[in-house]
Order: structure tokens, then C-alpha cells, then sequence
């Protein structure tokens, strides 16, 4: 195809370009259409199920779920799908008409739709329909703020109170997002008031200007760490590295007195953990790489996972603490086709529904019926006329109430090697007491930090070594380069010779590992 285009002259292409785009804006418009169309379907079951007495799932939930399946889209923006669906269909048929035409493009018809939703008067609207489809072909290489100008000045103009209730909305959904970037890092975008951004723009600001001019990083850095220093309820500690800086001790830890304390999960594997370079998962982030897994960990807790469920507890509706770490850390997200909420805030779904009555007859508590569904997509599956059926390996097949269906799979399967399947025997009756039965989980508690604490040691062991040889390595090249820069010659000083020695390389491998740590004796020397 590449080929057969780039024989075309300019004037050719350019006609390409342009014929595309308005074929573009076609096939939004149908595909609009479409949605809405299955809306008026929706609307009209829930209407007749209504009348029956039958509790219903909000018809417009239920569009939003079967778009979101098809195009492959997260909740919220499948919901955006519907709504412009419903805005072109319902309130501005003329601008939907000249959008199926190619007269007009789609970012011009939803910037239109987004200023003009607050409009609520049918008569109204079907005046700014006539008025902005009239106009909208005079509006040819106009930029979006000429746009937004002309369809503010026109809601303005019919609907006053429209712009006054803009505000209040805008003052309404103020919010603060963090999503996952490139390389480690994350952004930081909301909305708040003027005057809390220019307090906060003030305050990041002097934590940036408090440090001593030797710190090395530039003010755009200076401020990024001072969002994570106001988090945490410290001043911003100095990286120049001189011992007698007065702002160095903040960036120790010493003056952390009072400071939030803030938890996070991390999943990793046992092979990352002790040097590999498979990546970890980050709970509310995403993807992280090996070296930031160890970073953390050094200062951290360790759980293992471990999916087996017992036979008892295999019976019970409420899953045991390690099963429900293990079912969020195979799955990561919510499992609707589409979805992207992380597990940990999700309901834990038995894919065979629990049998309340008699647990043996099915549903059990165990890995292979468990996965994670938020809120809404649970209520879905309950009430929507979804149907789903859960594999061994944890995929999950859905059945759309149209006769659709989806796959998905658990995210964890993509960073972590999958778990040891659970093997669940017939419950057997329990003949200890309450004491016993208490004392037998005091000492399996206790055997488990036995077992644990030697790991959790030598992984802080492998962690402390690592930085202290990057720190040595950093130190020792430091002095060579300074030796250049002040001597020019080689030292003569025997007591350092090493300070003739090549560099040396200031990132350690993978599998690079620590001396042997020291064995103290017995006994004391003396």
C-alpha cells in the first residue's frame, strides 16, 4: 500500500489526506449512530422489565459495558462513547448530519458537544443545533480556540445561565490523576483552584531555592523532588554532598520527624528479588524495573504468595488473606473485557457463585474460581445478563448479552511465572479445640518467621553490599578524576595506589554478588 502511495505527486497526496479525513469523520458518525441505536434498544428492555417489576441495570451501564468489550475500552471511556452518542442523536441531530456528511470533523463536533452539555432547555439546544450547523462551514481552518470562542459567544448569547453553571461544574470536578509513564517515572495532572496552584507553585518553589549552591540537580528537578519531600512532610534534602551542608541532614532521614508514612505494594518475584532482571509490578503504577524492585525492597516487608487453599477454608464464602493476595497479584486489574482498575480496589468474584446452603455442592474458595471485578462490572455480571466461565489458567471467557464474546487474561501471567495449581482435598472433621486449634496457628505463625527471617536478611545483606560497592566505585573514580584535574601524573603515594587503577564501571550486573559476610565468634574476645 506504502508503495502504490508514494508514486502519487504532492497535489495527489494532499487530496488523499483530505479525502480520508472526511471518510473518517463517516465512519464516527455511523459508528455514533450505531451506539445510539443500541442505546434506544437498551432503553426501551429496561422500560418493559420496569413495568414487570424487575430490578434492571441502568440501560445507559449497559451500553457502556458492551462498547467497552467491543472497542476494547476502559469504563469511563466507553461512558464518553455513549454520551457523545446520546448528544448527537438526541440534542444536535443537524450536527450529526453534517458530521455523517464529512462536512465537518469529529474533534470540532465533541469540543461542540463538551461546551454546549450544560444547555439543558429542548428548545433551547435545538436552537444552538440550527444556529452551529448553519455556521460550522465557515469554520474551515479555524483553530480550537476560534472554535471554543464561537461556541461560548453563541451558548452566551441563548443560554446565559450555561456558562455561570460551566464554572460550578469545572469548581466541581477539581482532581488530581497520576498516571503511569515512561522508564520508572509517572505523571502528575488535575485540576484545582488558582489559588491552590499558586500557593503550591509558591511552596514547591522554596523548597527548591532552600538548598545550598552546590546542589547539582537544576530547579526543574529541585521541584519534582520537592513533591515527594511535601508528601512525605520533609524539607527538601541538599545533594551537594558536603558534610558540613546544614540541609544534609534532611536528606538522611533525620528530619523526617512527623512525616507521613505512606504504604505501597510491590509484587516481584523470588528472581528479581535476588538480582535478576525481571521487572515487578507496582500497585497503582505499573510496570517497574528490576533495579527499582531491589531499591524498594531493602526497606520493606516480604509476603509470600501462596495460592493453596485448604480444604476447610476452600468451604468458607470469605477468602483467607494469602488467597486474596494471590488472586489480586495473578490478575492486576479488574477482569471485564476493557477494564483497567487496579485489583486492589475490586471485589473478590467466585465465578461459580458460592452455594450458601451447601459449599461442597460447588463454588469453592479456591484460586482457579476466584478473580477480581470492580463494582460496577460485578453488579453487571450479577444483574446485566453477563455471563462468564473461568479457565485453569485463570482466563476468563465472557458472553455479552448480544451472544458476543470476549477473552481476558490475568495480567500477572505477563510478569510472573503462573502459581502451582491448588490441590483440594475432601474436608475432613476437625477433632481439636479452640485452644489447640489456636496454638497450632501461634506455631505455624511462628515457623513461618523463621523460615522467612534468613531470607528477609539476606536479601537486605545482598541490598546494603550493592550500594556500598556502587558508593565505593563512585568515590574511588571521583578521586582518580580530581587527581587529573589538580596533578596531571600518576600518585606516588604508596598508600593508595589504587587511585592509578583504570575507572571502574559504576552500575554492578545482574548477577554481581556480595563477599561473604562476616562470621563473628562465640565468643567475646576478652
Amino acid at each position: 500500500m506504502f508503495e502504490s502511495i508514494a508514486e502519487l505527486d504532492p497535489a495527489e497526496l494532499v487530496g488523499l489526506v483530505e479525502s480520508t479525513y472526511r471518510d473518517e469523520s463517516v465512519l464516527v458518525a455511523r459508528r455514533l449512530a450505531a451506539v445510539a441505536g443500541l442505546l434506544e434498544h437498551r432503553l426501551a428492555a429496561a422500560a418493559e422489565q420496569a413495568e414487570q417489576g424487575h430490578a434492571v441495570i441502568d440501560p445507559y451501564i449497559q451500553t457502556s459495558a458492551e462498547v467497552a468489550a467491543v472497542m476494547n475500552l476502559s469504563a469511563r471511556a466507553a461512558g464518553w462513547v455513549v454520551s457523545d452518542a446520546e448528544a448527537l442523536h438526541w440534542r444536535l441531530p443537524k450536527l450529526a448530519a453534517l458530521l455523517a456528511e464529512g462536512t465537518t470533523d469529529w474533534p470540532t463536533v465533541r469540543l461542540i458537544i463538551r461546551r454546549t452539555e450544560l444547555v439543558t432547555d429542548d428548545q433551547l439546544i435545538a436552537r444552538l443545533d440550527s444556529s452551529l450547523s448553519a455556521r460550522i462551514r465557515k469554520w474551515q481552518a479555524w483553530s480550537r480556540q476560534r472554535v471554543i470562542n464561537a461556541v461560548d459567544a453563541a451558548v452566551r448569547d441563548i443560554d446565559p445561565d450555561a456558562i455561570r453553571e460551566r464554572r460550578q461544574k469545572a469548581d466541581d470536578e477539581r482532581h488530581i490523576q497520576i498516571s503511569a509513564g515512561d522508564n520508572g517515572m509517572a505523571d502528575v495532572s488535575g485540576t484545582v483552584s488558582a489559588s491552590i496552584a499558586a500557593a503550591f507553585d509558591r511552596r514547591l518553589s522554596q523548597l527548591a531555592t532552600a538548598v545550598c549552591a552546590g546542589d547539582p540537580r537544576t530547579l526543574d528537578q529541585r521541584r519534582a523532588d520537592a513533591l515527594g519531600a511535601l508528601t512525605l512532610g520533609q524539607d527538601l534534602g541538599c545533594a551537594c554532598g558536603q558534610p558540613e551542608c546544614p540541609n544534609r541532614a534532611s536528606a538522611e532521614g533525620a528530619r523526617d520527624a512527623g512525616g507521613a508514612k505512606v504504604v505501597i505494594n510491590v509484587v516481584a518475584s523470588e528472581h528479581t528479588l535476588f538480582g535478576g532482571s525481571q521487572p515487578g509490578y507496582l500497585q497503582g503504577y505499573g510496570v517497574i524495573d528490576a533495579e527499582q524492585v531491589r531499591d524498594l525492597v531493602a526497606t520493606a516487608a516480604l509476603h509470600v504468595i501462596d495460592p493453596y487453599t485448604g480444604p476447610v477454608r476452600s468451604l468458607q464464602y470469605q477468602p483467607p488473606a494469602a488467597l486474596e493476595r494471590a488472586v489480586r497479584c495473578r490478575d492486576l486489574t479488574c477482569r471485564f473485557p476493557g477494564c483497567s482498575r487496579p485489583a486492589v480496589i475490586c471485589d473478590l468474584d467466585h465465578t461459580i457463585p458460592f452455594n450458601h446452603q451447601d459449599p461442597a455442592a460447588g463454588g469453592l474458595t479456591v484460586l482457579e474460581n476466584m478473580k477480581c471485578l470492580c463494582r460496577l462490572h460485578h453488579r453487571l455480571k450479577t444483574f446485566g445478563g453477563w455471563r462468564d466461565k473461568q479457565l485453569a489458567d485463570g482466563t476468563v471467557v465472557w458472553t455479552s448479552p448480544t451472544g458476543q464474546t470476549y477473552r481476558t487474561y490475568p495480567a500477572g501471567v505477563d510478569l510472573f511465572p503462573p502459581p502451582r495449581a491448588p490441590a483440594c482435598a475432601p474436608p475432613t472433621v476437625n477433632q481439636r479445640s479452640r485452644a489447640q486449634q489456636r496454638s497450632a496457628r501461634i506455631a505455624a505463625a511462628r515457623q513461618h518467621n523463621r523460615q522467612q527471617r534468613p531470607i528477609n536478611e539476606e536479601v537486605r545483606w545482598v541490598q546494603q553490599s550493592r550500594k556500598y560497592e556502587i558508593d565505593g566505585r563512585k568515590f574511588r573514580n571521583h578521586m582518580r578524576d580530581m587527581l587529573v584535574v589538580f596533578k596531571g601524573t600518576p600518585s606516588t603515594n604508596p598508600r593508595c595506589a589504587w587511585i592509578n587503577d583504570p575507572r571502574e564501571p559504576e552500575e554492578l550486573p545482574a548477577d554481581w554478588q556480595p563477599p561473604p559476610r562476616p562470621v563473628l565468634p562465640d565468643d567475646p574476645p576478652f
